[in-house]
């Protein structure tokens, strides 16, 4: 069908710069090489791990990921202290955006690359918190906690604002293709189904708990984003559908407000539409242009 020129480019303004965002000024470099370079991948084209990292849900995801990751003292004295999140917080992204496309979708070689520079990290990231406890980010209990945040984050996000929700079956596979980049970070036994899953994170419940650095990261990245004014609404949508699909202890833990299910599900229906736009913006091919000049694509 035809597209105006107008409509068209707006869709490619607000796509450039939701990339720009979150895989930062090297993302056009990194995004050709990464699907670019030819060699064998860690996982083919119909993969269930393609399938959920290549969806505007992530978006959601991530934020929640973030915010539950937060509730291991452990972890989140480790982040505190050595990611710079609040100095750098876009740099931070940049750089957790493009590991997962790198492990995702690049070769072998490349992801065992991003892998291995990772775990490098880890090594040198060592402290005592406030409270006297010891850490270390290449523990392999520590790196499990995050490993199950993420992917428990993604899934669910997935489930409910993915363009394309799998089936049982195919979450089962995407647990499964997420401890294959779990295991080469140095994880113990990742879960690799979603019953697995579940029973790995709430093994790890009597450890959490929302420490004084935790609530701060979670005004942090809830009420004071270095985003734009114009930028600011549509995050809040973002933030209270990432919030929404927490588990209600974690929200207490973290004093963030456990909305009733009609305002739950109003926020729902807001992030349907966040997402749907992000997806839109995000999947526009490259115009071509017709004998008139029109900007045009196939339906």
């Amino acid at each position: 069908m035809d597209v105006s020129v107008p409509w068209f480019d707006l869709r490619e303004r607000l796509g450039r710069t939701l990339f720009a965002r979150v895989a930062g000024p090297e993302g056009p470099d990194n995004r050709a090489r990464i699907h670019d370079t030819p060699g064998p991948r860690w996982f083919g084209p119909d993969s269930a791990i393609r399938a959920v990292h290549g969806d505007a849900s992530m978006f959601v995801g991530g934020l929640r990921a973030l915010l539950l990751q937060s509730l291991h003292p452990l972890a989140m004295a480790a982040v505190a202290a050595h990611s710079g999140f609040r100095g750098d917080p876009w740099g931070r992204l940049h750089r957790t955006s493009t590991f997962l496309a790198v492990t995702t979708y690049g070769t072998a070689d490349d992801a065992q690359q991003a892998v291995d520079r990772v775990r490098a990290v880890h090594e040198r990231v060592r402290g005592v918190t406030a409270a006297g406890a010891a850490y270390h980010a290449s523990d392999p209990h520590l790196l499990g906690w995050v490993h199950v945040a993420e992917v428990d984050s993604f899934l669910i996000a997935h489930q409910r604002y993915g363009a394309h929700p799998l089936d049982p079956a195919g979450y089962d596979a995407y647990v499964a293709d997420t401890a294959r980049v779990a295991a080469a970070l140095g994880v113990t036994d990742p879960p690799r189904d979603r019953a697995e899953l579940a029973e790995r994170l709430a093994s790890y419940r009597p450890e959490l708990y929302a420490t004084r650095e935790a609530r701060e990261a979670a005004r942090f990245l809830l009420r004071h984003p270095p985003l734009p004014r114009i930028a600011r609404a549509p995050y809040a949508i973002l933030a209270a559908n990432a919030v929404s699909t927490l588990p209600r202890w974690a929200c207490e833990s973290l004093d963030l407000p456990y909305p009733p299910a009609l305002e739950r599900t109003v926020v729902r229906m807001a992030g349907h539409a966040l997402v749907g736009t992000i997806r839109w913006a995000l999947g526009s091919p490259t115009p071509t242009r017709d004998e008139e000049g029109r900007i045009s694509r196939s339906a």
